[in-house]
């Protein structure tokens, strides 16, 4: 005997295409269908790796930053960077901002694409460290905005606490210097990302003298983490696809701790394959790329406003130029 769900063909009007009726009961319950979370955190997964692939697109095009030397651009951020994280003047500051800001532009980067892709990340770990500077508990200053009164002798613990909280000038001004001057360095570093093909950064740090065995490493983890994430993905909807009712949660974890270790075994034998194919090619420790680097007159004049930037902002931050 048919059972009577399976009859349905479609909607109230009889098209196949559309959804048929909740049930009433169904929708008084008020219940809604909840994603397995092995689904959304593939998803979840899935979408990071996607924007990755996007951002893949922005080193490819005839911008500024695309058109220099890599090495070039890597030690001109890199000594950036370190001048941003010693600076504290927040109008230098937000000059450097500003300048990446202008080289996105100029990179054909998506301006509201890469502050998005900058700040997204910022205020939830900047904030999580610098949000108890601002007050006065932590960080003695002027009052600038009054929180609450405290009885006397209030303690926290073992800490004793003042008579009243509030946020202090000085607080806010270092949580402020030290949000810009992440969010400043966080920029440097994506423009550098957005900009360069991630074979040819490895390459750079290959030219830096850094380890090749580190080089390697994250050049192959870049490279295979996108096949393993399909597989992951192919497995998990290959499951669903032959799931006719929920399992319970120890099945569930059962499943999980399964496709763990057939992954690992997985992961284990593909490096094998990938290793002895490397070596029948001709590999001998170092990866090699065709790419010649050609030092060009802008590379020569970026590097050198890179390193006067930088030591400008040293200086200054050293005292030792007044602006």
């Amino acid at each position: 005997m048919i059972p009577d769900w399976m009859k349905e063909t479609g909607g109230a009007n009889g098209d196949p295409f559309e959804a048929p009726p909740v049930a009433a009961g169904a929708r008084k319950s008020g219940k809604k269908a909840r994603s397995s979370f092995v689904k959304k955190t593939i998803d979840g997964v899935f979408n990071f790796f996607q924007e990755a692939l996007v951002a893949e697109t922005f080193s490819k095009r005839d911008g500024l930053l695309q058109s220099l030397d890599p090495r070039v651009k890597l030690l001109s951020i890199l000594a950036v960077v370190f001048a941003v994280s010693v600076t504290k003047d927040l109008r230098l500051l937000a000059l450097v901002y500003l300048l990446s800001l202008f080289f996105a532009h100029k990179s054909k980067i998506g301006v509201g694409f890469f502050i998005k892709r900058v700040w997204l990340f910022v205020p939830f770990f900047a904030g999580v460290i610098v949000i108890p500077v601002i007050f006065n508990v932590f960080l003695p200053g002027d009052p600038l905005y009054h929180i609450a009164d405290l009885p006397p002798g209030a303690h926290l613990g073992p800490w004793a606490l003042p008579d009243s909280i509030y946020i202090t000038k000085q607080g806010a001004s270092a949580a402020v210097t030290f949000t810009l001057r992440v969010a400043t360095a966080v920029s440097a570093v994506v423009l550098l990302f957005l900009s360069t093909p991630q074979q040819l950064l490895f390459k750079s740090l290959r030219s830096l003298r850094v380890p090749k065995v580190y080089v390697l490493t994250m050049a192959m983890a870049y490279r295979y983490i996108f096949l393993f994430m399909e597989m992951i993905r192919d497995l998990h909807i290959a499951k669903k696809s032959r799931t006719i009712k929920s399992l319970s949660l120890r099945a569930e974890q059962r499943w999980v701790g399964g496709r763990i270790g057939y992954m690992l075994i997985k992961s284990l034998d593909m490096s094998e394959k990938v290793h002895m194919a490397m070596v029948s090619r001709g590999y001998s420790g170092d990866v090699r790329i065709m790419h010649d680097y050609h030092l060009r007159g802008r590379d020569y004049a970026a590097a050198g406003s890179a390193l006067a930037l930088s030591l400008t902002l040293i200086l200054v931050s050293l005292n030792v130029l007044q602006l």
